[in-house]
């Protein structure tokens, strides 16, 4: 949490910095990028009162507790990097409609800088620097797309470096390329996370456990003699790592539902899901 917060204090001081020179030049795109960085900021500042948070115990509100709150934070910063890959997507095709002489050279030394900036962040959470994470815990899951917030913006930054190279030296449509090219990396860059993230708010089936073994659970309820009937069978993460499950089981009349709900739970115990909810019913 210091090194997030050590982040966010650079990048407010710099885009503070950024956009009081814009504002005395009369750069507007310098005081455009200092709006990037500080809508930048801001996510990342929820990013880190996610984490502050998520430490607070389950109360009678919120029975599972704050920490999904990371995982909201994990798909806010995967949602802002995937419209920054459309706009830079955006940005390379009206540099390809527009004369790429006019190219704002200034930017660059706001590029250089701002790249510096962002490898620093990049160095703080170098651990997390993967496309396919596997999150054991929540605070994966939020330190991840911090990383990945702080690998993108250094991406974009050195395609604005590159680019203005590229035009120095007379290469046509340069921008076009750098840019389209920052564009899909980005893209593909955020999309796994995009997914996990998306997945567990939407309550999906945990990818943790195959359907397979799921079936198989199925099938092995299903042949008991005492049950008649599964139904509603219903399974998802609450945070990574965290599996929870319902289902309803009709048991036939006459019939022992103790065994069959201490053989239920064992089962799906063994497959990881730590709370589970059965509802009996009799036939």
């Amino acid at each position: 949490m210091k090194r997030l917060f050590w982040l966010i204090s650079l990048n407010v001081v710099y885009s503070t910095a950024e956009l009081a020179i814009g504002l005395f030049t009369g750069r507007v795109g310098l005081v455009s990028d200092a709006f990037h960085l500080t809508f930048g900021c801001s996510l990342l500042t929820f990013s880190l009162f996610a984490m502050a948070a998520s430490r607070e115990k389950p109360d009678r509100f919120y029975t599972y507790g704050y920490k999904r709150l990371e995982v909201l934070s994990a798909f806010t910063n995967a949602l802002f990097l995937l419209f920054m890959s459309f706009s830079i997507a955006v940005e390379a095709l009206h540099a390809f409609i527009q004369d790429e002489s006019e190219h704002k050279h200034y930017l660059i030394v706001s590029a250089v800088t701002n790249l510096a900036v962002n490898l620093i962040g990049v160095w703080f959470f170098r651990n997390y620097a993967r496309i396919n994470l596997v999150y054991r815990k929540v605070e994966d899951m939020n330190y991840h797309s911090v990383c990945l917030h702080v690998l993108a913006d250094s991406i974009r930054s050195a395609g604005l470096i590159l680019a203005s190279w590229l035009l120095s030296l007379g290469v046509q449509n340069a921008e076009v390329l750098c840019m389209g090219l920052v564009s899909a990396t980005v893209f593909m860059l955020i999309m796994p996370l995009f997914k996990a993230s998306g997945g567990i708010l939407l309550q999906m089936a945990p990818p943790s456990i195959s359907n397979s073994a799921l079936s198989k659970c199925w099938r092995q309820i299903t042949a008991r003699e005492e049950v008649s009937e599964i139904s509603q069978a219903r399974f998802w993460e609450v945070i990574p790592g965290h599996v929870v499950g319902s289902l309803t089981i009709r048991v036939k009349d006459g019939m022992n539902e103790h065994s069959v709900l201490q053989f239920v739970h064992s089962l799906y115990h063994d497959l990881g899901i730590q709370d589970l909810t059965v509802q009996t019913d009799e036939s």
